[in-house]
């Protein structure tokens, strides 16, 4: 302890990087994301799923065409982390193609797709979603309820109240928490919502 006078003066924080510096920074992350992009058709299969994972924290829009055909890898860990990151990088170009990888035939590829859809929070997903709710795998019914809840649309109120009555309980969580988020997006836009409109 000791007196005040006595302690050690705390460091003063650094100063905000210069433009220069920022320059540096950027110049980095866009030499890290080429590589990346080029570890995308690496014959090692870990090289490639450590990219498509990494490309979705870098949050570039370079990186969503490369991660598009990603998901067409002939191994699934690349495949469903590629999908994953491109709900992380949030453009509406992976709509469709993420809707389409709902459709495969590997449990895996319908979960990330299914996530990365939730994240895009596009309409456009609702109906293919709703499909996903009966699916054979309940990972795959969990992750498309926390989808559809993150979508927030009305159109999947009917079907995750039937996904009430799952027989899995996280399933059944998934949906009720569904549920709840379209709830309150509805008495969000209610409330913000001009008067007499």
């Amino acid at each position: 302890m000791g007196s005040p006078e006595t302690q050690a003066e705390e460091p003063e924080t650094s100063p905000e990087p210069t433009p220069a510096e920022l320059a540096v920074l950027e110049e980095r992350k866009k030499m890290r994301i080429k590589g990346y992009i080029a570890l995308l058709r690496d014959p090692n299969l870990n090289y490639r799923w450590r990219a498509a994972e990494a490309l979705g924290d870098e949050g570039d829009e370079t990186a969503v065409e490369p991660l598009l055909e990603a998901l067409k890898d002939p191994y699934v860990d690349v495949q469903w982390l590629a999908a994953k990151s491109l709900g992380k990088l949030g453009d509406l170009r992976a709509v469709e193609p993420l809707i389409a990888a709902l459709k495969a035939d590997d449990k895996w590829l319908r979960t990330g797709a299914a996530w990365g859809l939730g994240k895009l929070r596009d309409s456009r997903a609702v109906d293919p979603l709703l499909a996903l709710l009966k699916d054979k795998k309940k990972l795959v019914r969990k992750t498309a309820a926390w989808a559809l809840g993150t979508i927030a649309d009305e159109r999947a109120v009917a079907g995750l109240t039937e996904s009430l009555q799952d027989e899995d309980g996280d399933v059944r969580e998934a949906a009720k928490k569904a549920l709840d988020s379209i709830k309150n997006e509805k008495i969000k836009k209610t409330v913000e919502a001009p008067a007499g409109v």
